[in-house]
């Protein structure tokens, strides 16, 4: 099983970003990610045996609580180089608490095993992957353009477990940061 843990996004938010992707869609030809997947990843597992599931959601369960995350979703950014992007992102804006919550779930699955993430932990929406060159003169003209828009703010009050699997993801468990 592919796991991962994440903040949500609602779908006002979602929808925000979904009207930008459809201007932006015929502009490039990426893989683009459905606007229905996008989440706040806080930890990628990785692979985990079926068997081991309660021991690792009893883990997340006892991730230490920063209480109630304040997020803002705003701008676009090529990455790593606007020139060469191999993705593009929208900014995730928040308070210490989404990187507590972070580490809290980095720290807790590390002692199960799970490999800690070699860089800083850096929140963002991928809104779409780069696989080949192309021309980008266009997409690139309306990223400047829309480069700082605000896509909405929300609270989270939980975060969640969830499968990877053949692109679709699935929530296994839901832990409240309440």
């Amino acid at each position: 099983m592919r796991l991962f843990t994440a903040v949500d996004i609602p779908d006002g938010v979602k929808s925000a970003l979904g009207r930008t992707l459809e201007r932006f869609r015929p502009m490039a030809k990426f893989r683009w990610t459905d606007v229905e997947n996008l989440h706040i990843t806080t930890k990628f597992i990785g692979e985990w045996p079926e068997a081991r599931m309660e021991e690792l959601t009893e883990v997340l369960n006892g991730v230490g609580s920063p209480g109630l995350i304040q997020i803002q979703i705003r701008g676009l950014r090529c990455v790593p180089d606007p020139r060469r992007p191999r993705m593009l992102w929208a900014g995730v804006e928040s308070g210490p608490e989404l990187g507590s919550l972070a580490r809290g779930t980095e720290q807790a699955v590390h002692g199960l095993g799970v490999a800690v993430e070699d860089r800083n932990y850096s929140p963002h929406l991928t809104l779409a992957r780069i696989r080949d060159r192309v021309p980008l003169d266009t997409l690139r003209r309306a990223i400047e353009a829309e480069g700082s828009a605000d896509f909405g703010s929300f609270t989270a009050s939980a975060f969640y477990l969830y499968l990877s699997e053949d692109g679709r993801y699935t929530k296994l468990a839901e832990f409240s940061l309440v």
